[in-house]
């Protein structure tokens, strides 16, 4: 078979080469004959489904005439949607990112593709399928750069969404570029926005950020709950939570950034004002859960502040915690850590008992949601490094470097600047005591992040 040739003339030849006529083949593509007739005479359009089932009978793979499509069909014509539509969703079922590219920019001269581009854009974004709705959404976003929509507004969005990850630095830039367009999204989009944004910032310690994004939801999401808001179609946007949480958010933002500072005792206050939601007005069981969970947050962020104020007659308590809400071991061991490293705290039976769990996450890989990723990515490696940190000021040197060394790798992964300076301060300040085998793989750690940095053109300006 000649691989270069048009599609029908490959066609031809694999009947000749089977010695099948046109009935057997329309019977074993399950298209009608007529149809497969007039496709073949060029008198009708070849879709992608027909396009589908012939490759299915010729033994062929799937999506292995998508690229010749283009040229020889979507592109030979004015553009008709009816064509492209399927076109587009079996690339993206295929990951043919090529022939999205090849196919979308047939469309883009043509303003009044972009908002079905976009509904395309959505759903695909709906179904996960993020590296084919980047395309589209990147498509339609410089489509429309000049027209200062909502809906560029909202490709942005989507666009900062899928573009976040485990590397800090690119979170980073992600998150700045988007930020410019959160004030052009409908209001209450920008509650989800703006919650989203805040949450990167805080996985980033950008905390000046932070302060600015809790001022900004505090006062929309007040606006918007206490005001009587007129009845929307089912077609408006709708936040993915209770208006309600919006605002315990900010005050749960504004908390974080008084931890940051080191002033507990304003942080507690906060802590206590998302923790009184006895103002909302609903009762619906969306609204119970969500009260429940801030409710939870603030038991262990009252823990958090007292620990981190000097009281270590919380720990017993807040081991506890630990055990019953697993999914905040490395967030509640990091702060036991930080003030048993700031306090002088004995806490060699707490890592004696979550021993098994540290191992755990060091050598597996643990599955979280999107924030939740970004956070625990985080705060492992900088967790790894006060466990590291504490060992060496007791003079265990074997466990602290081994400890040491594992945060370093961990910050290298996630291009996490911040931790990685700790790292490389922390074993210089003991390197007298470190083994020959230990200083080699410091070593080989060192050249593989200065290796990654010098690939890496992008400079994050982290706290």
């Amino acid at each position: 078979m000649n691989h270069t040739a048009p599609i029908l003339l490959q066609l031809d030849e694999f009947m000749k080469h089977e010695n099948i006529n046109l009935s057997t083949l329309a019977k074993r593509a399950q298209v009608n004959v007529g149809t497969l007739s007039a496709i073949l005479n060029g008198n009708k359009m070849l879709t992608v489904d027909h396009l589908d089932r012939l490759s299915s009978v010729m033994d062929l793979p799937e999506g292995y005439f998508y690229e010749r499509y283009v040229q020889e069909y979507l592109s030979q014509s004015i553009p008709n949607w009816r064509r492209f539509r399927p076109f587009l969703y079996r690339c993206a079922d295929l990951d043919k990112l090529e022939c999205i590219k090849q196919a979308t920019s047939l469309l883009m001269e043509n303003l009044m593709y972009s908002p079905l581009l976009f509904e395309v854009a959505e759903d695909l974004f709906q179904k996960d399928q993020r590296a084919a709705a980047a395309l589209l959404f990147e498509n339609v976003a410089n489509s429309e750069k000049q027209q200062h929509s909502e809906r560029l507004a909202f490709c942005h969005y989507r666009l900062f969404l899928i573009r976040l990850g485990t590397d800090q630095e690119k979170n980073y830039q992600a998150a700045i570029q988007f930020e410019p367009y959160v004030e052009r999204l409908d209001e209450l989009d920008q509650l989800d926005a703006l919650k989203d944004l805040g949450n990167i910032y805080r996985s980033l310690n950008q905390w000046n950020k932070v302060e600015m994004i809790a001022n900004r939801l505090e006062h929309l999401a007040k606006t918007l709950y206490f005001t009587v808001q007129p009845k929307k179609n089912e077609k408006s946007p709708k936040p993915s939570r209770p208006l309600f949480t919006y605002i315990a958010l900010s005050h749960l933002f504004h908390a974080d950034v008084c931890d940051s500072q080191g002033d507990y005792e304003q942080a507690l206050q906060f802590t206590y004002a998302y923790a009184d939601l006895s103002w909302v007005k609903e009762d619906d069981v969306d609204t119970m859960h969500w009260k429940k969970v801030f409710l939870e947050w603030a038991q262990a962020n009252t823990y958090v502040n007292k620990l981190l104020s000097g009281d270590a007659s919380i720990l017993p308590e807040y081991v506890a915690y630990i055990e019953k809400e697993k999914n905040e071991f490395i967030s509640a061991l990091s702060n036991i850590m930080e003030a048993a490293n700031r306090y002088h705290f004995n806490v060699d039976d707490i890592l004696k008992q979550f021993e098994p769990e540290i191992s755990t996450y060091v050598n597996e890989e643990v599955t979280f949601g999107i924030y939740k990723r970004q956070f625990s990515a985080n705060l492992f490696s900088l967790l790894l490094h006060n466990i590291a940190y504490y060992y060496l000021k007791k003079d265990n040197y074997t466990t602290g470097f081994i400890f040491l060394l594992e945060s370093l790798e961990k910050s290298s992964i996630i291009n996490n600047k911040r931790c990685i300076i700790k790292c490389m301060g922390l074993f210089e300040q003991y390197r007298d005591f470190a083994s020959s085998a230990t200083l080699i793989s410091y070593k080989t750690l060192v050249k593989g992040v200065y290796t990654n940095e010098e690939k890496n053109l992008v400079t994050f300006f982290g706290n």
